[in-house]
């Protein structure tokens, strides 16, 4: 076989001989030889394609995220902060907070007239622009231009509800921008029914009312779909300025703004000129309402309310604990004491922490700060309480001696506000007059962390201070807490958390499993601390507060007598009432816990067994009502309790005379 004959050849020639088809051509002839061309600079790019994509790309970018995740129908769901009656536990309105919002209207049932008034007033275009009405917008500016001012707007009803919906109230391109996408994603998504709907059911109408249901049964008594031309009108122009134009507030500029939509409406043919030039001027109906929107207890209360019920339409009831008669009579014990331009506070609440009554300073138009849960002031002897309570778990009793003697500690020596110190005396007779040596010397012995101890587990949270003031009282709490302690001595066990909604049967047990705390031990503390308590109130400094029921108390007076408290108990109520100045300017030498407090405490308590009837929470067994103990007298002060300050030369006057005689 030939070499040009096989498998490697083509066309009777080898293919190695071939010429090779990828080698470049010769140069023609006449031509010269390739020479290297110059690099041509390269051309600038245009930057304004790369802006227009980026602006393409988040407008594109915000429809997805308003298609995956925006709700379509948040207009026509009910407020997350709905309206809420507070009723008494007798059922009683007490209360009413927040803005009322009803169930979403539908235009298709509406009488004509009402649909045809908003677009009149608020979007005349409405069925004819895809969101945005750019001759609106156009007159709108020529108008503000010439009124030298902000006098129209050009949003449409779409853009309205794309703002009261989605966005904030801002004012600002980037919220104008937002507003403007979200109108085209709604108008791509809803019919134009569907969105004036979703906007006559959210839109505010002054007075705290939302939407067009709520508004007529507000204004007019009725619902919607029963409104007639001139109350359609005069809820349509209330939409412009709803604070200024609601007609319970103005109804003269209500009624001006009405007849403004009539002609409108006149205008665009939704009704004849005839029929809305004689339409009689729509007047709101006459609500005569002695509920208040605001009182000490409400506002105390309305935070736990509403994380108690679910958002709803309308208002929601809520019972609350509040008696209304003890109220009342709180009110008037208040109104009553005497106090000149001080202050005052009173809770009164059931052994189990429910608050029956509550009054947080003389006059809640003029001031409604709480100073019964606001205000954390010192509640000076008053704190004594959980200094004996250690000490008898400590295995102290009401009838161990205490020296009731100068005590300094740190340099800090604390001084009995009568100027008398009495020697070797008893645990009871130390806490009944309200000895501030003994009180340290026994708080010292006990230990300070064990009087801590002691303040926490009966429901004490501020911050104590570890230093030997803290055993009279130097620490500011506030009353609801304080009185919440001495509820817990009421009934036996701790802590007492005070509240202002009932508990439900179920929810109660479930969460007696979960309480921490615990029982006070009958022999050791419960029934001695109620023989102290009952020695201070009937026997010490608090006997201007003592019943013909066997009452339990303590006095409280906060250095230079800026705080003057009582706390205690008969009954089945627990009580506490402050005196002071906003100020903390001192109240007085004349006035200490045992005096205006005591006698406040005691002149609603009168009235308030009366009501509530005397009947409390079983005692211990142990403790037995002492008998009547005539007074030490060879060593009384001839001062009287409440002088507090000023009489020191004329102590110590006395102090040498006695030892004169001894």
């Amino acid at each position: 076989m030939v070499d040009n004959e096989g498998i490697w050849a083509r066309g009777g020639s080898n293919v190695e001989e071939l010429p090779d088809p990828f080698a470049p051509l010769p140069p023609r002839r006449g031509t010269a030889p390739d020479v290297p061309e110059l690099e041509e600079k390269p051309r600038r790019r245009r930057r304004w394609p790369l802006v227009l994509y980026a602006i393409s790309a988040v407008f594109f970018a915000t429809l997805i995220w308003l298609i995956v995740t925006a709700p379509l129908s948040r207009a026509l769901e009910p407020l997350d902060d709905p309206a809420i009656l507070l009723l008494s536990q007798e059922g009683r309105p007490i209360a009413r907070r927040g803005a009322v919002k009803e169930a979403p209207v539908d235009v298709t049932k509406l009488k004509p007239v009402t649909p045809a008034a908003f677009v009149a007033i608020e979007d005349r275009r409405f069925y004819r622009h895809w969101g945005i009405d750019p001759r609106g917008i156009g007159r709108a500016m020529v108008a503000n231009m010439q009124a030298g001012g902000v006098r129209q707007g050009g949003s449409t009803i779409t853009q309205q509800l794309a703002k009261t919906s989605f966005l904030s109230s801002d004012r600002s391109l980037k919220r104008k921008a937002q507003e403007v996408i979200i109108a085209f994603w709604l108008e791509a998504w809803l019919t134009k029914e569907e969105i004036l709907s979703r906007y006559l059911s959210s839109v505010y109408f002054g007075d705290g009312v939302y939407g067009l249901r709520a508004a007529s049964n507000h204004y007019f008594g009725r619902e919607p779909e029963n409104l007639n031309l001139a109350q359609s009108a005069m809820l349509a122009g209330v939409v412009q300025a709803p604070s200024r134009l609601a007609p319970t507030r103005n109804l003269k500029l209500a009624q001006a703004r009405g007849k403004l939509v009539l002609r409108a409406m006149a205008d665009t043919g939704a009704v004849s000129r005839s029929r809305a030039n004689g339409a009689t001027p729509a007047r709101p109906i006459h609500r005569s309402s002695k509920i208040p929107t605001g009182t000490y207890f409400a506002d105390w209360v309305s935070p736990s309310a509403r994380d108690e019920f679910e958002a709803e339409f309308g208002e929601v009831r809520v019972p609350t604990t509040l008696d209304a008669d003890l109220q009342r009579l709180a009110v008037r014990a208040v109104s009553r004491a005497g106090i000149g331009n001080a202050q005052t506070a009173l809770v009164a609440m059931r052994p189990d922490g429910r608050v029956v009554a509550m009054v947080g300073g003389k006059s809640y138009k003029d001031s409604p700060f709480n100073r019964a849960t606001q205000a954390r002031r010192q509640p000076g002897s008053a704190f004594k309480l959980f200094v004996y309570l250690a000490a008898l778990r400590a295995g102290w009793t009401p009838d161990s001696k205490i020296e009731d003697r100068p005590i300094t500690i740190d340099g800090w020596t604390p001084a009995n506000n009568d100027g008398v110190y009495r020697g070797e005396i008893t645990l009871r007779e130390a806490f009944a007059r309200s000895s501030n040596a003994a009180t340290v010397r026994l708080s010292e012995s006990v230990g300070r962390a064990n009087v801590m101890r002691a303040a926490r587990e009966l429901g004490l949270t501020t911050s104590l201070p570890n230093s030997p003031s803290l055993a009279l009282g130097t620490a500011g709490v506030s009353l609801l807490e304080l009185t919440s302690a001495y509820a817990a001595v009421a009934s036996g066990r701790y802590p007492i958390r005070a509240r202002g909604l009932p508990e439900e049967e179920s929810s109660r047990r479930f969460a007696g499993l979960l309480r921490s705390g615990g029982r006070m031990d009958s022999r050791r503390d419960w029934a001695p601390m109620l023989d102290l308590l009952y020695a201070a109130a009937n026997n010490g400094t608090g006997k201007r507060a003592a019943l013909a029921v066997p009452t339990f108390g303590k006095t409280g007076t906060s250095q230079d007598n800026r705080d003057a408290l009582f706390v205690g108990f008969a009954g089945n109520l627990v009580v506490g009432v402050w005196v002071g100045r906003d100020d903390d300017r001192p109240l007085g030498r004349n006035v200490s816990g045992g005096t205006t407090p005591a006698q406040l405490w005691r002149n609603f308590m009168v009235s308030a067994l009366a009501v509530d009837g005397r009947a409390g929470p079983q005692l211990p067994e142990e403790f037995r009502i002492p008998e009547p103990v005539q007074p030490r007298r060879e060593r009384e002060s001839p001062l009287p309790e409440e002088w507090t300050e000023g009489a020191d030369p004329l102590r110590q006057v006395i102090r040498e005379i006695e030892k004169l005689f001894e």
